[in-house]
């Protein structure tokens, strides 16, 4: 459902008591299943403007985003090459899938008057800019939401390692990653009662507890740069905001340093 105009009324009402965001310039990972809201299948009209409106908010607040779209909601490598399909070509497959998502998630933006860019690890000039790195800097620096397709552009890497790196080539302050429960949870909180939320990890203790909140490249690329990852619920409104104004949402995995001294 979209977003009312009293949950809307109210998230900004909040956001400006804050005076400042914390973050000027954010990367947000948005899987492909975000998108197909409750469809079992493909990009959901009610929930991509929703998403859109979320993005514009943040937008409002003169925080530069880029985003890494992935597409899941479409196509899946992994389980294609489970059954049989070479892993390379099935990966491929998946990046072709994510840059529907971000022509998608495009549209969307630009009907709540977001400038944008879509930018793509494979190239494909009719429908996307190639990525290239101080170019997706200067579209962020003049207020462009620069949204970023193809995965890394090499099979074997997922979304999540694109988005790590992509945040360390545009100098991002943080990474932010929405999904569909509350943060990082001891184990899955929609299998185990007794699941329990952290508020806080160090990256080490993702790796060595195997929380597979990411995978084990990208936690290493954003502790190698003590990039933060903020992972929340993206189907609570207001979220997105309310992590770049500073607000304990979710679960934030940092450095040790840290976590030793919350």
């Amino acid at each position: 459902m979209i977003q009312s105009e009293f949950e809307m009324a109210h998230s900004k009402e909040k956001m400006e008591e804050k005076s400042e965001p914390v973050y000027k310039r954010i990367l947000l990972k948005l899987s492909g299943e975000a998108l197909m809201g409750e469809q079992g299948y493909g990009i959901d009209p009610e929930t991509i403007t929703r998403i859109a409106l979320e993005i514009k908010d943040v937008h409002d607040l003169n925080v530069e985003v880029a985003i890494v779209v992935g597409g899941g909601n479409i196509f899946r490598g992994v389980a294609l090459s489970a059954r049989g399909m070479d892993r390379a070509s099935a990966d491929y497959m998946g990046m072709l899938a994510t840059v529907i998502n971000a022509l998608a998630l495009q549209d969307a933006l630009e009907k709540q008057g977001v400038f944008t860019r879509v930018m793509t690890a494979i190239e494909m000039h009719q429908v996307a800019e190639p990525f290239i790195r101080r170019r997706a800097i200067r579209h962020v620096e003049k207020g462009r939401v620069v949204i970023l397709a193809g995965g890394t552009g090499n099979p074997y890497f997922t979304t999540d390692s694109a988005a790590a790196l992509r945040a360390l080539e545009i100098r991002a302050d943080a990474i932010l990653k929405a999904t569909k429960v509350d943060g990082i949870y001891t184990a899955d909180p929609k299998a185990d009662e007794t699941a329990t939320m952290f508020d806080r990890l160090s990256y080490l203790d993702v790796i060595q507890m195997d929380l597979k909140v990411m995978d084990t490249s990208a936690i290493s690329l954003c502790r190698e740069r003590n990039v933060p990852i903020h992972v929340f619920n993206l189907n609570r409104p207001g979220n997105i905001a309310r992590v770049v104004m500073g607000e304990h949402v979710g679960t934030v995995v940092c450095g040790e340093d840290a976590v030793a001294t919350d």
